[in-house]
């Protein structure tokens, strides 16, 4: 692997207290190409612009896949990363629906490690912050020509981050738009998945809502996602959430809070739920608790959600299931709790 190390590095530019979300790069990137039927000249280079072709496939037909991690620091200055061999198998699966080739888990293993290495001072040491790291292919192959790309492009970016969210959020259930559709791409992390989205999320949020709730294309009667996240609903002393399915994504975080739930006693159920179940639920106070869950957000709370004319809002204000979520995966993450589960795996930076 060729690594070019940048001449001077921008870490004394940034302010670690106040973090934009994914809005700066440490000092280097990753590349791969795909080329003649194979992944070749694996490197590390500065981060900067690229050179692209106007004609590149994924500007004209959106063949684009790409995975979200953290990498976190422990009290003695040692990096973690949380179930990155997930991530890879994620990145395959999204890759092979959009007829892209699957990149060699040795590619992905050794530029996420090298890269690491290399800007491991970016990782935050202050409490709630992560280096949110993305890894992504895309089409390169300059032609127009409606069909498969034959050259691609595997890089990966990491950024410094806080929270996604700050505070609680009001969702709205969608009655009219679909994120995804059976025989779809919904369950790959396909770029156009989230181009889709950003039109019905500014709707919701001229109405006062922060995201949206969707719902399934057919009825819009069933719950399936939250915004860029999987959703939990805490109904009575119940955690549910829906089954993964082409529509829904398999997030890494979900199926890790469903674990982690059932390990501290509480009952989880994955089963379909409705429009109709929330609704009622939440009218009559047994609707306790809902989250959004995902790798940026880890677990954002829900306060308030909103269908057609209705808001129901959480009857439970403390003690919340949530909360102690939130803090039995952190200290997994970030080595302060015991990882009974084997996800986490070190880095060796120094």
């Amino acid at each position: 692997m060729q690594i070019i190390k940048a001449e001077k590095s921008r870490l004394s530019e940034v302010d670690f207290n106040n973090l934009e979300f994914g809005a700066n790069f440490t000092d280097h990137m990753f590349i791969a190409d795909f080329k003649n039927g194979e992944w070749n000249n694996s490197r590390i280079v500065p981060y900067a612009p690229l050179v692209m072709s106007p004609g590149a496939k994924v500007l004209h037909y959106g063949q684009s896949v790409f995975e979200g991690m953290k990498a976190y620091k422990d009290s003695k200055n040692q990096a973690w990363l949380f179930r990155p061999e997930e991530n890879q198998k994620r990145l395959n699966l999204s890759a092979e629906r959009l007829d892209m080739p699957a990149l060699p888990a040795d590619i992905f293993n050794s530029g996420l490690e090298e890269l690491l290495k290399l800007d491991s001072e970016w990782i935050p040491t202050q409490e709630g912050k992560a280096l949110y790291i993305r890894p992504f292919i895309f089409a390169s192959e300059e032609t127009i020509v409606a069909s498969s790309s034959t050259e691609y492009k595997f890089m990966i970016l990491m950024s410094p981050v806080g929270q996604y969210f700050t505070q609680d959020v009001k969702l709205k259930i969608a009655d009219k738009f679909s994120r995804a559709a059976n025989g779809g791409v919904g369950f790959a992390k396909a770029a156009g998945n989230y181009a889709s989205s950003f039109y019905p999320a500014r709707l919701a949020k001229e109405e006062g809502f922060d995201q949206v709730i969707w719902t399934d294309d057919a009825t819009h009667t069933l719950i399936e996602e939250a915004g860029v996240m999987n959703v939990f609903f805490r109904i009575g002393d119940k955690l549910i959430t829906a089954p993964t399915s082409e529509r829904i994504l398999d997030g890494i975080t979900r199926k890790s809070i469903i674990d982690v739930a059932k390990n501290m006693g509480i009952d989880v159920e994955v089963r379909t739920i409705t429009v109709k179940e929330v609704v009622e639920s939440g009218k009559d106070g047994s609707l306790k608790e809902a989250f959004g869950c995902g790798t940026a957000a880890i677990i954002s709370p829900i306060y308030a959600i909103g269908y057609q004319q209705e808001i129901v809002e959480m009857s439970q204000k403390e003690n919340r299931w949530s909360e102690k979520l939130k803090t039995e995966l952190f200290n997994i993450q970030t080595k302060k709790g015991e990882d009974k589960f084997g996800w986490t795996k070190q880095v060796t930076v120094n």
